[in-house]
């Protein structure tokens, strides 16, 4: 959420910035000014009134004291005429103070300036690509058609079950799943990511305070008599972790690790690209989440990219960094990059990652603060980032790894799966 200061002071630098996001501000920043205006001169005549009433209230015992008993009623009066008008007011600015919050959080987060400028995912930057794409000739195969082959993900029983998008894992397919969690989980407490296994349902508050709602409310799911959401990422309950806390100057980096399935409702996906894992209602995802001062946040961006592309690397699959431009970020985010492995066998690129940095833009909503080295409290940058999200990992990895009627395990994933091949 954007801060009133912010919009108060700055009002075209918003309007301009949220512009890279293909985002008209204009009206919304005029109507959220107008209520800002409002809510301080309503809030500077409560005071007054509120003031006016305890000076009027004090001279009452005086005058019953000195006997003046008929004087005393009438300030009595008067006192319960302030009382009346400072409740009036009181609900004025409350109103207005609702108003006002409502508009807030229709506004997106800003760009950084590092964010290219662009419609959608046409006009996004590859900044970096690594790894070989394999040549795998005629016998190429897509992931749909090996997990069947092999019998290792079932997507009819997950129709059956369920429906469509809640794929069943099997054997070596069940095996391969628990064997990517634990070793993506390895090599983020290695680098010093605190692991927690979260709830996978969260409150309202949770899911307000990473930016998920009301602006996603239609892709999650939703146990309604609890008014209870099912995590589309593990993002959202491991950053609420510090919602309403105080951090001191010397606990910075915090940096977590989490697994959890996650669940979207991907309204409006149909087509050949949503095909076997490509696009799923539930998935397993392992997340890091970081907290930092402002001034060390980009930097920490940067670790966060060169973490991901080292496990990326590690599976030996083909790869690239996006910038994405302004118009296909999301909500919450000051600038993303994605990562997207190569799948051989259907031709195009798979996106498994994204890492992001939210700069205050979330520790507004969740009020998260720290006390800098002047005892001042300041917002933190929160910052988050898949390593990995299993489903398109393990269509490339299926895909890109068939070879002689058998799909080959990558040598770091070995130790873990007990196995080097299926087939």
């Amino acid at each position: 959420m954007l801060t009133l200061k912010l919009l108060r002071e700055n009002p075209e630098f918003v309007i301009k910035k949220l512009a890279v996001k293909n985002f008209d501000a204009s009206e919304i920043v005029g109507k959220i000014n107008t209520l800002d205006t409002l809510r301080r001169n309503l809030q500077a005549e409560l005071d007054a009134c509120l003031a006016q009433q305890n000076k009027t209230a004090a001279e009452i015992g005086k005058l019953m004291k000195a006997g003046k008993r008929e004087e005393a009623e009438q300030i009595k009066k008067e006192v319960a005429s302030l009382k009346e008008k400072s409740k009036e007011l009181q609900e004025k600015s409350e109103q207005t103070n609702t108003e006002l919050n409502s508009l807030l959080v229709l506004l997106p987060n800003l760009p950084c300036d590092q964010v290219p400028e662009g419609k959608g995912a046409e006009d996004n930057v590859v900044v970096k690509m690594g790894n070989e794409i394999p040549d795998l000739g005629p016998d190429a195969l897509p992931h749909w058609e090996l997990a069947k082959k092999f019998d290792i993900i079932d997507f009819d029983l997950g129709v059956k079950l369920t429906g469509a998008g809640f794929p069943v894992y099997k054997g070596k397919g069940a095996r391969l799943q628990r064997a990517l969690i634990n070793f993506f989980l390895d090599i983020n407490t290695k680098a010093g990511y605190l692991e927690v296994e979260p709830p996978v349902m969260v409150n309202e508050a949770s899911g307000f305070g990473t930016g998920q709602l009301p602006d996603k409310e239609g892709q999650m799911y939703h146990a309604t008599v609890d008014n209870f959401y099912l995590v589309p990422t593990a993002e959202v309950p491991v950053t609420n972790i510090y919602r309403d806390i105080i951090l001191g100057n010397n606990d910075f980096p915090v940096k977590m690790t989490a697994y959890t399935p996650c669940f979207r409702r991907e309204a409006g996906s149909y087509g050949k690209d949503v095909r076997g894992l490509n696009r799923l209602h539930q998935f397993d995802k392992v997340e890091i989440v970081r907290l930092e001062k402002p001034e060390n946040s980009y930097a920490a961006l940067d670790e966060m990219i060169a973490h991901v592309e080292g496990i990326v690397k590690s599976l030996g699959l083909p790869y690239r960094i996006l910038r994405l431009c302004g118009g296909d970020m999301s909500f919450t985010s000051a600038i993303t990059y994605d990562f997207e492995v190569y799948s051989a066998a259907q031709g195009r690129w798979l996106e498994i990652s994204s890492v992001s940095n939210f700069e205050s833009y979330q520790a507004n909503r969740l009020k998260l603060r720290y006390k800098d080295a002047d005892g001042k409290t300041q917002l933190a940058h929160t910052l988050n980032g898949s390593s990995l999200a299993l489903p398109r990992v393990v269509a490339a990895l299926l895909e890109n790894n068939y070879k002689d009627g058998k799909i080959w395990i990558p040598e770091v994933l070995r130790p873990y799966t007990g196995f080097d091949y299926i087939g």
